[in-house]
């Protein structure tokens, strides 16, 4: 199938910036969305950012105007750009793609994929 590998999480002090990246492996036919989704300890997994493979973003409230998502389609790479960083933004953060890999020659089947998450420390 289609494997996911985040990279770029680590300790920053509150007001720093870090990028994270997520690489793609596998039989890739196409990628529809892919995003950044974090989960701090004892707190449910929430959403940070999509991007479509046209472009279109979507962030939630509390990242807005600090965070940036952005993706290589030729690389099929995804980045989350993080600035201004906060304590509250201290979690693991996970990248998710879907799309289209290639069984064979004729025939493509959907993926849902996640990697295993980075750490993102930000002490204050």
């Amino acid at each position: 199938q289609v494997a996911l590998v985040e990279s770029g999480g680590g300790l920053v002090q509150t007001g720093g910036s870090l990028r994270l990246s997520c690489a793609t492996s596998g039989s890739i036919f196409s990628i529809n969305f892919m995003g950044w989704y974090r989960q701090a300890p004892g707190k449910q997994r929430e959403l940070v950012a999509t991007i479509t493979n046209g472009g279109i973003t979507n962030y939630a409230d509390c990242v807005k105007g600090r965070f940036t998502i952005s993706r290589d389609n030729a690389k099929n790479t995804v980045y989350l750009e993080m600035n201004s960083l906060k304590p509250e933004d201290t979690a693991v953060y996970s990248c998710n793609a879907n799309g289209y890999y290639r069984i064979d020659k004729f025939n493509v089947a959907r993926f849902d994929s996640w990697g295993q998450g980075t750490q993102v420390t930000v002490s204050s």
